[in-house]
């Protein structure tokens, strides 16, 4: 057992070297986009309003978690670059394109960027917070809260609606989902800080 332990430390070591190159960090962004891509393609369609349930912003908030907020903020505007391009990295529930970038659901997608920055600024921030698992949940919350904003905000501009109507179809039916996002984010990411700070 402890013959095991060297060898995961060295492996340890070789990933942070990777990930604090040029080629590594260039070759995180772009993996990160296509997860939030693959993320994107896992949805629920909800009858009562034009925002579905997908596993996006779970996606976005462990890449922010991860990667920090600069390189996170990278990824997000990356993917937004490809959606905008034509390539099927949103919903597929939706016209995707250009069009997708100024429909219902807009606010959600220009939030991104900023959201994964926030993750990753608040879980770096929160250095005086022992707990890994803590510090990644106040992230994820400081993140949600910008995904909502932006997302119920466009909402209600694009559809002219009231805000307690935006509440009801673009904030309140999402909550109990976002928080288990949150969490399986956060016991993600404080897994792999664990194991890589091994």
């Amino acid at each position: 057992m402890q013959s095991a332990l060297p060898s995961q430390s060295a492996f340890a070591q070789v990933v942070r070297s990777f990930e604090e190159s040029l080629p590594g960090k260039a070759t995180l962004v772009v993996a990160a986009s296509l997860f939030v891509a693959i993320c994107a393609h896992i949805s629920l369609v909800l009858p009562f309003t034009p925002v579905p349930i997908t596993l996006q912003t779970f996606a976005v908030i462990l890449i922010g978690m991860v990667l920090g907020p600069v390189a996170g903020f990278s990824a997000l505007a990356l993917y937004l670059a490809e959606g905008a391009a034509g390539l099927p990295v949103f919903n597929p529930h939706e016209p995707g394109g250009i069009i997708h970038l100024i429909g219902p659901n807009a606010g959600f997608l220009f939030s991104y960027p900023l959201v994964a920055a926030v993750a990753g600024w608040v879980t770096r921030g929160l250095s005086s917070v022992e707990s890994r698992f803590t510090r990644a949940v106040a992230a994820g919350v400081a993140a949600s809260v910008v995904v909502f904003a932006f997302g119920a905000g466009w909402l209600a501009h694009f559809a002219h609606l009231s805000a307690p109507a935006a509440w009801h179809l673009a904030i309140a039916p999402f909550l109990p989902a976002e928080a288990i996002k949150i969490t399986a984010a956060a016991g993600i990411f404080s897994s792999l800080q664990r194991w890589t700070r091994a």
